[in-house]
């Protein structure tokens, strides 16, 4: 990964309030049969730029104009990676996150030595959109090698790409070549014309492993970037064809970094993310907590009319889910018990969204007051709970979820053992129908414990439909039910029983 930062500093230029106003936004319409042709001719197209090692709480600190522009005129949204035993924090499973939009477990990749990575089933987005639409142009510049040469274990974008530039950062130094980078994608995005393109600087990462990214040097490495930044969106904007194209930008990162530097391990700095994106559809100024890093290949791809499907676990951002226990964020609150869970940080509650329930009737008493039953979290909360407990796993849950977790329940007195029952609403159906639930779990095993779901018909007795025996590591589950003839109505029990055991998470219940 990049380690080396140069001390060249890079101006901000005078025009970036300009460009901001201007740049990648939705063309001012004027009244005439030609703008309406002009509409109607609309050549979608998209850019996706990657900061590696960059944290998004410092990009707002920093003298970053274009970036913060970027953020302004469209979306932030922070997410979380996994951790080992998954992947390492680092970038090569980081950016085959991203270039793929599937999760470590799929890509392979879990570490910077590349070893069991799978990108024959699971290739990177451009490589997607040209097999697709082979007529479309895709690009790719980077000075990290493994992104696009076949150096150290790469290439991360293949040989099916139409250009590609790779330069080595790491032997002549970012700080040398991501300004040549950002010249040479610069004048491949004016002068060219890519439909879909990846871009990448490396200096802000070696300025994190230099310096911290509590430093001043991060922060200077941050602005020099956003400077290369501003070059991007005006080749975009000075494109002889920008008036008839629509362009969707998106900045992303593949990893954190810790105050005093580096990166790898579990703890959240380490485990941050985000995704930055502009372009139509997207609210200025808008923010969410259920964009994931998979979501960026997806969304690339349907900018260009390329179907995601669901071979990847990514989905396009105009496409969020309306998942119920997302409704419960703004109700979330901070801890009580877990004294190792920052006090600022709200993420849990105990109340479920409309037309659930949660019954605790056999629930023992005591116990750690945040997870005395199930309870509806975030990963930033429940995750600090008790790092490197494969809590970190849970990469398929989005936003708010649903957990019982028994082991944490247990580190504080209690009487009697966790059995708790989290309840669905009735939903309607027509006897001798085939109906599919599925959800997101994330379950982690030992004996003693059980963990069912179960089913009823207008009001009957439960019956058990899984039972969960071994670890179910971030999971998209998918269970067919045959209703029985005369049946209205369904309801579904996830029923959590244990003591000192582990956990089970569940997210996105839909029966379809």
């Amino acid at each position: 990964m990049p380690t080396v930062l140069s001390g060249r500093a890079l101006a901000v230029t005078a025009t970036a309030t300009a460009l901001l106003a201007t740049a990648l936004g939705a063309h001012t319409a004027t009244a005439g049969t030609a703008d309406a042709a002009a509409t109607a001719a609309t050549t979608d197209k998209v850019l996706v730029i990657g900061i590696d090692g960059t944290v998004l709480d410092r990009v707002k600190a920093a003298n970053a104009p274009h970036l913060q522009g970027l953020m302004a005129q469209g979306l932030t949204a922070k997410s979380t990676l996994y951790a080992n035993p998954m992947a390492a924090t680092s970038s090569g499973p980081g950016w085959s996150t991203i270039a793929t939009g599937v999760w470590p477990d799929k890509h392979g990749v879990k570490d910077n030595t590349f070893t069991g990575k799978n990108y024959t089933a699971h290739p990177d987005f451009l490589t997607r959109i040209e097999n697709a639409k082979p007529q479309l142009n895709t690009y790719a510049a980077a000075d990290w090698e493994p992104l696009t040469s076949t150096d150290a274990g790469g290439p991360v974008f293949s040989a099916k790409v139409d250009k590609r530039l790779s330069l080595k950062g790491d032997r002549d130094g970012y700080g040398t070549e991501d300004p040549k980078i950002a010249a040479a994608a610069s004048a491949e995005l004016r002068d060219q014309n890519p439909d879909a393109a990846f871009v990448y600087f490396g200096q802000v990462d070696g300025a994190g492993h230099s310096y911290g990214a509590a430093s001043q040097q991060y922060l200077d490495a941050i602005g020099r970037v956003d400077v290369m930044v501003g070059q991007l969106l005006t080749a975009v904007q000075n494109r002889p064809t920008y008036a008839q194209e629509n362009w969707k930008i998106l900045v992303t990162t593949d990893h954190g970094h810790t105050d005093a530097g580096g990166h790898g391990g579990s703890t959240l700095q380490e485990r941050g993310t985000f995704v930055i994106a502009k372009g139509a559809g997207i609210p200025a100024g808008s923010v969410r907590s259920d964009v994931k890093l998979v979501d960026v290949a997806a969304t690339a791809m349907a900018q260009v009319g390329v179907d995601p499907g669901p071979a990847i676990d990514g989905v396009p951002l105009n496409a969020p889910d309306n998942d119920p226990f997302d409704t419960l964020r703004p109700n979330l609150q901070a801890r009580v018990d877990e004294t190792g869970i920052p006090a600022g940080v709200k993420g849990f509650t105990h109340t479920p969204p409309a037309g659930w329930s949660v019954d605790n009737s056999k629930m023992g008493t005591g116990g750690v007051t945040e997870w005395a039953g199930w309870a509806f979290a975030t990963d930033e909360f429940w995750s600090q709970s008790q790092r490197d407990q494969w809590r970190e796993l849970n990469v398929r849950s989005r936003d708010v979820f649903a957990v019982a977790d028994s082991d944490e329940w247990d580190d504080k007195s209690h009487t009697g053992s966790y059995d708790s029952t989290l309840i669905t609403p009735k939903w309607a159906v027509t006897g001798g129908t085939v109906k599919n639930l599925t959800f997101q779990t994330h379950y982690h095993h030992e004996a003693g414990q059980t963990a069912q779901v179960l089913v009823s018909y207008n009001g009957g007795t439960p019956t058990v439909v899984k039972s969960y025996t071994a670890d179910a590591v971030a999971k998209a589950e998918s269970l067919a039910l045959q209703v029985p003839a005369g049946a209205t109505d369904v309801q579904v029990r996830f029923r959590y029983a244990g003591t000192n055991n582990w956990y089970w998470t569940v997210d996105d219940v839909k029966l379809g």
